[in-house]
């Protein structure tokens, strides 16, 4: 049962994180040949301030 795990900055929209699902859901069964209801796709979203790039926060990089 292949499980994949998004990590991303919060702040999409629900329509662009169904057709994200729906795409990485079409190449996991595409590519490795599991049945529709073996893929599991986790979406887990952190706000700018708890995401770090250079030792400063997304937030602080983006003046906020």
């Amino acid at each position: 049962m292949p499980i994949v795990t998004v990590q991303m900055l919060e702040g999409r929209s629900d329509a662009q994180k169904e057709a994200l699902i729906a795409d990485l859901h079409d190449a996991v069964v595409r590519h490795l040949g599991v049945a529709d209801q073996a893929v599991t796709i986790v979406l887990q979203e952190s706000e700018a301030a708890n995401w770090a790039v250079g030792g400063k926060s997304i937030r602080q990089l983006r003046g906020g």
